[in-house]
């Protein structure tokens, strides 16, 4: 599916957090967001999956207006992970991804095994298989990730969106998360704080004080220029020795 935002703009009490966002995602595109914390990259994610109606412009899902689809239709074609979605309920990793299926369930449409499997394969995806019957409370920062991410699994969106997937994971399952979401045959945009992890996306966007200042290639957009403007840093480029893909390291501009 394609995704497309248009003049999207967001403000809170007077404040604008988002203003003047123009956004095309093609179908089976992985889109990179990068930027400095407060840049407006979760404001933007929140938009796109339709959780906030934007003050400014629209969203469109395959040239249909994200504002006039049912609720129900959207779920059932976007999925969001976000950063934080804490629970008080005393609720075990399998129920938690079995939310996943919920948009498809009605009164003709019961839950099944076809709904079993979709759990099943979400759980396995993630490495989470062995805690299924874990309760929700006694999971770390990055087994709770691992499981939000294994619920918009089970959703089987069209699109993804992924607010800083790889927080409190270590390097095995930040790796894993992030191949696995490279090999979904879906429109995926994801934002990300590592910047050699964003390299690998087939685009990046910039974000800056609530603008995308700058999209395209990630080669053509992380200039050694923009990089110290937005973010502060002086950055080096290399080539791996061993794959020859292009890797950054940085140094403070102060």
């Amino acid at each position: 599916m394609k995704l497309t935002a248009e003049q999207l703009g967001w403000s809170v009490h007077g404040r604008t957090l988002l203003e003047d966002v123009f956004l095309d995602v093609a179908p089976g595109q992985t889109f990179g967001l990068i930027g400095p914390n407060g840049s407006g990259k979760t404001t933007l994610l929140r938009l796109l999956a339709g959780l906030n109606k934007p003050k400014k412009g629209h969203v469109r899902i395959d040239g249909q207006p994200l504002a006039k689809m049912r609720q129900r239709h959207i779920a059932q074609s976007v999925a969001l992970v976000e950063q934080q979605a804490e629970t008080t309920d005393r609720i075990y990793v399998r129920e938690v991804v079995a939310l996943g299926r919920t948009p498809f369930l009605s009164a003709l449409r019961p839950w099944s095994t076809h709904d079993d499997a979709i759990v099943d394969q979400a759980l396995d995806d993630v490495d989470m298989t062995h805690m299924a019957g874990r309760l929700w409370h006694t999971l770390s920062g990055g087994e709770r990730q691992r499981v939000h991410i294994a619920r918009a699994l089970a959703q089987q969106p069209k699109i993804l969106l992924l607010d800083e997937p790889t927080n409190h994971l270590d390097i095995r399952h930040q790796l894993s998360i992030l191949e696995l979401v490279r090999q979904l045959p879906i429109t995926v945009v994801i934002s990300l704080h590592d910047l050699n992890q964003a390299m690998e996306c087939d685009r990046i966007g910039v974000m800056d004080g609530g603008r995308l200042i700058a999209s395209g290639q990630p080669h053509d957009v992380l200039t050694a220029q923009r990089l110290q403007e937005t973010f502060g840093v002086h950055a080096h480029v290399l080539d791996d020795p061993i794959d020859g893909k292009r890797i950054m390291r940085f140094r403070s501009a102060i």
